[in-house]
């Protein structure tokens, strides 16, 4: 596998040209420390450990956690990997300032997390579970909780986990078993078990903090009767160090297709002492607070793998020779031309850059909202960025995760027979990958709850925002007589897929009215188109910004032409694709619904 590389150049042309990322920190608590100067050191580091400690783990990282009488071994290297970035502050970036932390906006750890989840996907989800964590205690935590689990999470010293999936009910949480008991002393004791918790165990920390859900005794029916508690691997003592060992033991961690270093495992509660989060019952809104963190970071997760497979492709195509170019001889000195020569190689390496750019651009859009939602100044913009961020996330989640699969497979393509060798590395990325569009919410689960509650329910008013923001950004060039023919062409397909964007939701509304399943059987299409409109809407504005760069004379011209070219291949060949989502969108539901159940029995 070649040298993994971090994009630091794209991560500082988004954050202070395309998004201009300074304004909005001047809304945001802690934004002041968030200086040009200071993004551009920690992203300069960032990207030192990134290539340094955490990319050569990777491949090796493959062979897999070690499991024994319920004790987990991480693979050789994590742990070391693991101090080393506790001793350098990395967790603590976006963490309170009370409890340790460096108080920055959270923006900067999204994109600091993409760049650990390139390098080493496995060994991010250690820490990157953790911050859900945070999240969740920092919303929904009492202060003594907060006292005493905060400081550990945000330095790093102890890690988190999420435990909501048992054997026989993942997303359908109404159906779980787990049971809470109240103890006279205010806590709770928790018998069940949970099945795929990420991170679950391992040797990493001194201890693991487990966000758990659970019903009371006198729990209603359905999700309405969840509560959400704190279960330690280690009971905490009363001076904060590790205590008694809790009832929560690893009965097994998981084989399965990739991001095998990372141990998946199976959690077994035997009176394991909990601790109330929140009020009883309301532990489902609880830990959305800890699953919308846990999906932009899904949503990395994505271009993590467009950008990882896209430099082992490029780096292989250069490099290796087959057949000479069909418009004439381009290595007259060698036995045949790079690869790189072939349309289709470069139509396979385009669509790669396309994903992990133009996806990066969307989290780093949305990460915004994020900063807002969490440290906003104001009340107001707190609630604008809660409701832009919820509008985003199930786009990013889905649509960022499905690409993300479509790169990394490209990657092996590229690679030809060698792709599909495990020393080449570029079938594991792949492996890896395909987790991403199934946790935290399958790409069914996020298009329903975009279609649904994020635009129907929602009477389409973040939909209209987005796409207003969209033709503001797009008409201004399209009318100008300043704008390029180039330019103007890319504004033209923006602004006509806001358009469209809006109808086909309107129509979808109108076809359930008729038919309720036209909804489910439409709303991974429209998912899909709404993650081409988004990342059109990205494209142009990085489009314009290189534009107008290059035209002022100002920053690396050849980055600025690297950016162009790949905007051109998104409006000319990508985009396009929209249009097979936006016509199943509006076909007959028949040819899905209306066939009996027996249709699919295979032993009939």
């Amino acid at each position: 596998m070649s040298d993994f590389k971090v994009p630091v150049n794209d991560y500082l042309f988004l954050f202070n040209d395309v998004m201009d990322m300074q304004q909005n920190y001047q809304h945001v608590k802690g934004g002041d420390q968030a200086t040009p100067d200071m993004i551009e050191a920690i992203f300069t580091e960032g990207a030192k450990f990134c290539e340094n400690e955490l990319s050569p783990l990777y491949q090796s990282g493959d062979d897999g956690c070690k499991w024994h009488q319920g004790d987990v071994t991480t693979p050789a290297g994590f742990k070391q990997a693991y101090q080393k970035y506790v001793e350098a502050g990395w967790p603590s970036l976006t963490g309170t300032t009370d409890l340790g932390g460096q108080g920055l906006p959270p923006s900067i750890s999204s994109a600091f997390n993409e760049m650990l989840n390139t390098a080493n996907w496995a060994w991010a989800m250690y820490p990157g579970l953790s911050e859900g964590a945070v999240a969740t205690l920092e919303d929904h935590g009492t202060e003594e909780q907060k006292n005493i689990y905060l400081s550990k999470l945000i330095s790093g010293v102890w890690s988190g986990t999420m435990c909501l999936t048992e054997a026989h009910c993942g997303t359908d949480l109404g159906q779980m078993k787990t049971k809470a008991v109240p103890n006279e002393d205010g806590s709770y004791n928790i018998n069940g078990t949970k099945i795929f918790i990420s991170a679950g165990e391992h040797d990493l920390t001194e201890n693991i903090v487990h966000i758990v859900l659970a019903k009371l005794p006198d729990a209603p029916e359905g999700t309405r009767g969840i509560s959400l508690f704190i279960i330690p691997k280690f009971l905490p003592a009363a001076d904060g160090s590790v205590g008694d060992r809790n009832g929560v033991h690893c009965g097994s961690i998981e084989h399965k297709m990739g991001i095998h270093g990372n141990a998946t495992a199976v959690l077994n509660f035997d009176d394991a002492k909990g601790f109330l989060i929140g009020a009883p019952h309301s532990g489902l809104s609880a830990m959305f607070t800890y699953m919308n963190v846990a999906r932009i970071g899904t949503a990395s997760q994505g271009t993590a793998a467009a950008e990882r497979s896209y430099q082992g492709a490029a780096a292989y195509a250069i490099e290796r020779l087959a057949m000479r170019s069909i418009s004439g001889v381009k290595n007259p000195d060698g036995p045949a031309d790079p690869i790189v020569c072939h349309p289709d190689v470069r139509r396979m390496l385009l669509t790669q850059r396309v994903i992990a750019e133009g996806s990066r651009a969307m989290i780093c859009y949305s990460s915004q909202f994020a900063d807002l939602y969490t440290s906003a100044k104001d009340p107001a913009d707190k609630k604008k960025g809660e409701d832009r961020l919820g509008f985003c996330t199930p786009i990013l989640k889905g649509f960022i995760t499905e690409q993300g699969v479509v790169a990394a497979n490209y990657g092996v393509q590229v690679f030809g027979g060698h792709g599909y060798i495990k020393e080449w590395g570029m079938e594991q990325i792949l492996r890896d990958s395909r987790i991403a569009t199934i946790y935290e919410g399958t790409t069914g689960i996020q298009a329903l709850d975009l279609i649904g509650r994020k635009t129907l329910m929602d009477k389409f008013a973040q939909l209209k925002v987005f796409t207003s923001e969209m033709r503001a950004f797009a008409m201004p060039l399209l009318l100008s007589s300043k704008t390029t023919k180039t330019l103007r062409r890319y504004a033209w397909r923006t602004v006509k897929m806001s358009f469209k964007w809006q109808y086909l939701a309107f129509r979808m509304g109108l076809q359930a009215k008729k038919d309720r399943d036209a909804i489910g059987a439409g709303s991974v299409d429209f998912l899909m188109f709404s993650g081409y409109a988004f990342m059109a809407h990205m494209w142009m504005m990085m489009a314009a910004k290189a534009e107008e760069k290059l035209d002022a004379g100002e920053g690396d011209s050849e980055f600025f032409k690297d950016k162009l070219h790949t905007a051109e291949f998104f409006f000319e060949r990508f985009l396009p694709l929209s249009r097979v989502h936006a016509t199943t969108i509006l076909s007959n539901i028949g040819s899905v619904m209306s066939m009996p159940t027996d249709y699919f029995d295979n032993t009939k």
